[in-house]
């Protein structure tokens, strides 16, 4: 199992600028969903790629179910030629997200994030809000149970609000 936090406190460390999507992101809501890796919304600046690239090299990143027996050349640029990765590391997978379906690219994922506190540190994490539209714009079966969690949050950060 992914050692998330060391992931994520890696990624806040190098200054990569980066939105916690999926199960990560749901958990950090309250919910009760058990994940096996790390989905996270990225910018796509040269920098950031740089930064992103620079950050996970410790992590021996490799393209998820990629031959052992084929070269991967591990840089920037790799990034660049792509959008969505998933990963293998020596932490657990990390899959990286160009855009997230139903809210767009990172700029929009950004806009529709909010800080969560993980043990001493924080990370821009997608919002409830961002989290239903994508769930719900995924549409896949295992998202329902997560989507069902999502709604009873939201209704009771409602409630909450009106006290």
């Amino acid at each position: 199992m992914i050692s998330l936090l060391e992931a994520i406190s890696s990624l806040v460390a190098a200054g990569v600028d980066f939105v916690v999507v999926g199960g990560v992101a749901l958990r950090s809501h309250g919910s009760s969903y058990i994940t096996q890796d790390l989905d996270i919304c990225y910018s796509r600046t040269r920098t950031n790629l740089e930064k992103l690239a620079e950050a996970l090299r410790p992590l021996n990143p490799r393209p998820r179910n990629f031959p052992d027996e084929l070269p991967f050349v591990w840089d920037w640029s790799t990034l660049q030629n792509g959008t969505n990765f998933t990963f293998s590391t020596s932490l657990g997978d990390i899959d990286l997200l160009g855009e997230v379906a139903g809210i767009g690219d990172y700029a929009d994922v950004l806009a529709n994030s909010v800080d969560i506190d993980f043990e001493g540190f924080t990370a821009k994490v997608l919002s409830i809000d961002g989290l239903i539209i994508a769930k719900e714009t995924a549409g896949r079966e295992k998202d329902k149970l997560g989507l069902q969690e999502l709604y009873a949050l939201r209704l009771a950060l409602e409630n909450e609000a009106e006290k």
